[in-house]
C-alpha cells in the first residue's frame, strides 16, 4: 500500500507550540511525521511577530528551513527565506523573530531546556 500526505503549509490547522510541556507564546505548529514521546520528525513551525523560543540545548542534530519570514539567533545571525540551518548536538541557544515566520523543521530528539 502507498500512502502519502500532502500538505500545504500555507493553508494547516496549527496548534499551540507545547512541545516542552506549556504552549509558548506567539508559537503553533503543525505536526507532519513528529511523535511527541519520541521528540523526532517533522513539523513546521509558526512563529508570530514578537515571537521567542526558550533557551534549548541540542542533544541530537536538529535542522530546519526557512519557508517565509525571518528568525533571529540570540548571536544576531539572521536567518532569512530559502535558509537551511543546521545545529550540531551539544549547541545551545535561543531564537526570536520580529516580523514572524514560517520554519520546516526536522528534529532526531527533543531539546534540552536550560
Amino acid at each position: 500500500m502507498n500512502r502519502k500526505i500532502i500538505n500545504n503549509p500555507l493553508n494547516l490547522n496549527f496548534e499551540p507550540f507545547d512541545n516542552y510541556g506549556k504552549p509558548i507564546k506567539g508559537m503553533s505548529w503543525y505536526k507532519i511525521s513528529y511523535k511527541k514521546e519520541k521528540g523526532e520528525g517533522s513539523y513546521i513551525l509558526k512563529m508570530e511577530p514578537g515571537a521567542k523560543s526558550i533557551p534549548h540545548k541540542h542533544v541530537n542534530y536538529e535542522e530546519f528551513y526557512m519557508l517565509d519570514g525571518e528568525l533571529i539567533d540570540e548571536d544576531g545571525k539572521i536567518f532569512k527565506k530559502g535558509d537551511f540551518i543546521s545545529f550540531e548536538p551539544g549547541s545551545k541557544h535561543y531564537s526570536f523573530t520580529k516580523k514572524g515566520c514560517l520554519i520546516l523543521v526536522f528534529m532526531r530528539s527533543r531539546n534540552k531546556t536550560i
